[in-house]
């Protein structure tokens, strides 16, 4: 029976110690294998004073350590932070301070990140890898005894604290609970995603995503073997396919339309593969159909987000219908969604409103935000989404809109307001909206709309570059317009819509 999150490997450790849970590179992790690693990592975070309640950070990209750190953790009570390795120094500095992170796991890739905060944050560093100061995290745990240390936690404690961008342009914690955890990899699992022990699953998102982090879980639940990739490597996902038959995958849209380009795929041979999940950000008619026309009708689109531990909604391989592909399917047998307006009323069907959702998926809340917390949730366990959308007479939700202007692009959260609050302190930058338009690859591009100062020179590439020193990547503009005026409301308000609007107008997709 696993009622936690720490129960997932320990129940498969019990009863098929010998079966692969992870294949990193040539590495293979049995289950077994991977409780007594966990239980090494749980050993040597109390050892270093962690306990229960206690937050610790993870920074790296794809690796089995974030394993051994998460479930060591949970099975310690405490609490895993994993970081987006994408930001820029600063937010991480926000996400380390905010979540008071007693100690911080960092990859070799990260130490100049870690590096440049230390002085500002009160924790404990390990280290992937060599570093000169900070304790290497395989020496770390090694001298420990791989003893489950019997902690017993319950279905509410918090084992995850999620960071999502915030539209105050400061990420937020989402708090997600075993009970979270188990009802949506539960759910999903064996029903919706076909895992099942004699599944070999693929993952190749980032872990500190709900895509990446998530699929893991869900395999790991049916003691499916999981192959991990470091990174979105089109080339090596082919690889992989083939040298261990994969069976099932998340993708977001823009690894699917890579895939699709990358030589090879036309004569590689996918007749194993059972399901394709994919989401996180708009797919194009032409991505979907080209990737239907060389997987197969074996494509399932998922809608939701973090706050909601991942997806609450599929459409399904056979409802991949013409007149269903701008749907983003059915909630879940356990999930309720309803479409409400603005004041507080349930709208009927076809009627365009806010999307809300309530079940045992749902967050706990924001961490150190209870403002935050209560415009999302209300007092009777609906969680207000933020997302405009519709049902139809079948229930299919089909969203329209994104109420908090919110961008994704390649599966990342771009809130404008974080772009807009850098790109203003530009000294020749005297106005600028940010929004979101089509990009095949991406699904969104981040563009700016800016307004420079009397007599200013400034470019595109300029304000890009002033950019790049403040903000990850992934939220950087790839395109700048600079106009005369802003449109707004007599309020003063920006009217994106408008702005967005002729950029839309002859897309074949807007919101995945």
């Amino acid at each position: 029976m696993i009622d936690t999150v720490a129960d997932i490997v320990r129940v498969h450790a019990r009863q098929r110690p010998d079966a692969p849970a992870l294949i990193v590179g040539e590495e293979v992790i049995t289950f077994g294998e991977l409780d007594a690693r966990s239980n090494r990592a749980a050993q040597a975070f109390a050892a270093a004073g962690i306990g229960p309640g206690d937050r610790v950070a993870f920074v790296d990209k794809n690796g089995a350590e974030f394993f051994d750190v998460a479930f060591g953790l949970a099975k310690l009570g405490a609490v895993g932070v994993p970081v987006n390795w994408r930001l820029a120094a600063p937010e991480m500095r926000h996400i380390l301070v905010d979540s008071g992170a007693a100690a911080v796991v960092v990859g070799a890739e990260f130490f100049a990140h870690l590096e440049a905060i230390e002085a500002d944050i009160d924790a404990t560093v390990i280290a992937v890898g060599t570093h000169a100061r900070w304790p290497d995290f395989t020496d770390w745990v090694a001298g420990h005894p791989a003893v489950d240390p019997g902690v017993r936690t319950a279905a509410d404690d918090l084992v995850f604290l999620m960071y999502t961008s915030g539209t105050t342009g400061l990420p937020k914690g989402v708090m997600l609970s075993n009970a979270n955890y188990v009802c949506k990899t539960g759910g999903v699992a064996a029903g919706p995603w076909q895992l099942d022990a004699d599944a070999v699953s693929l993952a190749v998102m980032p872990l500190f995503h709900m895509a990446g982090s998530g699929w893991v879980f869900a395999g790991l639940w049916e003691g499916a073997a999981t192959v991990l990739l470091r990174d979105v490597v089109p080339s090596e996902i082919l690889d992989a396919i083939a040298r261990h038959r994969v069976t099932n995958m998340l993708l977001v849209p823009a690894v699917i339309a890579s895939l699709l380009d990358t030589p090879g795929v036309a004569n590689a041979d996918f007749s194993w593969v059972r399901l394709i999940v994919y989401g996180a950000s708009p797919i194009s008619d032409d991505v979907l159909l080209r990737g239907i026309e060389r997987f197969g009708g074996i494509f399932a689109q998922v809608y939701g987000m973090t706050e909601t531990t991942g997806s609450i909604t599929q459409l399904d391989g056979a409802e991949h219908q013409p007149h269903l592909l701008r749907s983003c399917g059915r909630p879940y047998p356990w999930v309720e969604v309803r479409i409400v307006g603005t004041d507080g009323a349930e709208l009927p069907v076809g009627s365009v409103g806010e999307v809300w959702t309530r079940s045992a998926q749902n967050m706990l809340g924001y961490w150190n935000n209870p403002d935050a917390t209560a415009a999302t949730l209300t007092p009777d366990g609906w969680l207000r989404t933020g997302d405009a959308g519709y049902l139809d007479a079948d229930g299919y939700l089909y969203l329209h809109d994104r109420v908090k202007d919110m961008i994704v692009s390649g599966g990342e959260n771009v809130y404008p307001a974080e772009v807009e609050n850098v790109l203003m302190t530009h000294p020749e930058v005297a106005d600028v909206a940010v929004i979101g338009v089509p990009d095949r690859r991406w699904g969104e591009a981040v563009k700016a709309v800016v307004v420079p100062t009397a007599g200013a020179t400034l470019d595109g590439a300029e304000l890009i570059a002033f950019a790049r020193a403040r903000l990850g990547g992934f939220k950087l503009p790839k395109s700048v317009d600079l106009v005369d005026a802003l449109p707004r409301t007599p309020s003063g308000k920006i009217l994106k819509r408008a702005l967005r609007e002729p950029y839309w107008a002859d897309a074949d997709r807007h919101i995945g």
